[in-house]
């Protein structure tokens, strides 16, 4: 069997990044004399990139996100939370361990994420997780994002691997939708950030931790069972 290629988002996946990014979407709504979103309204914004989570917070407060505004408040952003980015952000609970047994197991692990690559970078430098990927590729890495399945050819290729033998783990419908535009198997994560629950989407697998996700590789055929 070929070198199978695991291909992870970042928020909401590996990394439960949610508080650092809503504290500082608040921090900026604040700056601007906006209300708070609260936490678990917020958690929801998060998988389209830090513009988009800005966007849908000014929505939120019933401000226009005038491009000029939204702009500004980009770069706000993406400053502060460069500052505090590994406050309180941390793997998900067993991520580790199934990380280890896919790289036992002959593995190329990559990151596609909708995060800009210098910060997804940074992130996991923090976290001291980067060593474990071939490839980590963000939003501005090809400058093409989820759901567009071009994004994840070009991940696969850049961490050395094949499509026939690549996989998807996220927990969104972008996710799903990208792996599935790009005829790739996908596993989902229930425990994100998305306002559905993932099953609506179709994924091939839903998994509800980490202890699941090596079993749940080898349903969709891209590792062989250890006992085969």
């Amino acid at each position: 069997m070929p070198q199978p290629t695991i291909v992870f988002d970042l928020d909401g996946t590996l990394i439960d990044t949610a508080p650092d990014l809503v504290a500082t979407l608040n921090v900026i709504l604040a700056r601007e004399g906006l209300p708070e979103v609260p936490y678990e309204t917020a958690r929801t914004f998060i998988g389209g990139g830090a513009r988009l989570m800005l966007e849908r917070g000014l929505i939120a407060g019933s401000r226009d996100p005038a491009p000029q505004l939204l702009n500004r408040l980009f770069e706000e952003f993406l400053a502060y939370y460069a500052e505090h980015i590994a406050d309180r952000s941390r793997p998900f609970p067993g991520l580790e361990r199934a990380l280890d047994d896919l790289a036992m197991r002959g593995c190329r692990l990559a990151v596609c994420t909708n995060k800009l690559e210098g910060l997804s970078v940074t992130l996991l430098d923090a976290l001291r997780l980067t060593s474990r990927f071939a490839t980590i590729c963000g939003q501005d890495t090809f400058g093409i994002q989820k759901p567009d399945p071009l994004v994840l050819h070009k991940t696969v290729a850049a961490a050395g691997g094949t499509m026939a033998s690549a996989v998807m783990i996220g927990d969104s419908a972008t996710d799903i939708r990208a792996a599935q535009a790009a005829g790739i198997p996908v596993i989902a994560v229930d425990f994100g950030y998305t306002d559905r629950h993932v099953s609506e989407f179709s994924p091939n697998r839903v998994i509800g931790h980490f202890d699941e996700l090596v079993a749940a590789i080898e349903a969709v055929g891209a590792l062989s069972p250890r006992n085969a």
